[in-house]
């Protein structure tokens, strides 16, 4: 792939001209931010089966993490002003856990499959190894192994026009063979010892028997 003409783009540095360029900020967008859960808060996190959360570390390197449990057991609700997350066994890379010790401001972006608005928090997180809430967090008899704990600053409901136009929940619009299975890219993009037989077992059965 030739790299890209970047003398030929026109950069954007000033935060005035940004502004000129998509416009203004229509007062209801400019004042939908709250710092605490509205009832209707606890509703969606309650039916949210997945989120992903951002992070970075000192030096402002980013990372995005996807969640997923039971909708339910994904966000919990310690108080108005603050939720928790679990984490369950994964890589054990815990690169987004990494960053909070050294930085502890996150970003966290909350979806209900089929709806095109998302619900986004930001906050100030906390990792936590244990605690009386993770009885409440229990799926399939295995509590979490940490929990990330974030304090609210911010949060809102996004309005759904990415949705609409990636038209994400349109089956038609699906395709998952577009690319090779899980394992084959493994295979094409990392440095491992293991055959493609042995992947496809790896992400075979086995993989979902060991979710918890």
């Amino acid at each position: 792939m030739d790299s890209p003409d970047r003398h030929l783009w026109t950069e954007v540095t000033d935060p005035v001209k940004l502004q000129e360029i998509v416009g203004e900020v229509a007062q209801q967008a400019a004042t939908k931010e709250r710092d605490r859960l509205h009832a209707r808060d606890r509703e969606w996190l309650a039916a949210s089966p997945y989120c992903v959360i951002a992070t970075s570390d000192a030096d402002g390197n980013c990372d995005a993490s996807p969640k997923g449990d039971p909708a339910g057991k994904l966000v919990h609700v310690l108080d108005d002003g603050t939720v928790a997350i679990p984490e369950r066994p994964g890589n054990h890379r815990v690169d987004g856990y990494h960053n909070v010790l050294a930085n502890p401001h996150v970003g966290l972006l909350s979806l209900i499959p089929g709806r095109r608005e998302t619900l986004r928090i930001n906050g100030r997180a906390r990792v936590v190894a244990d605690a009386p809430f993770f009885d409440d967090m229990v799926v399939k008899g295995h509590k979490p192994i940490l929990a990330l704990v974030v304090e609210i600053d911010t949060i809102y409901f996004h309005c759904g026009k990415s949705a609409m136009r990636s038209g994400i929940w349109k089956p038609e619009t699906w395709a998952p063979d577009s690319l090779p299975q899980h394992a084959q890219l493994v295979k094409e993009t990392q440095v491992v010892d293991a055959t493609l037989e042995e992947l496809i077992d790896k992400y075979g059965p086995r993989y979902e028997a060991g979710l918890y």
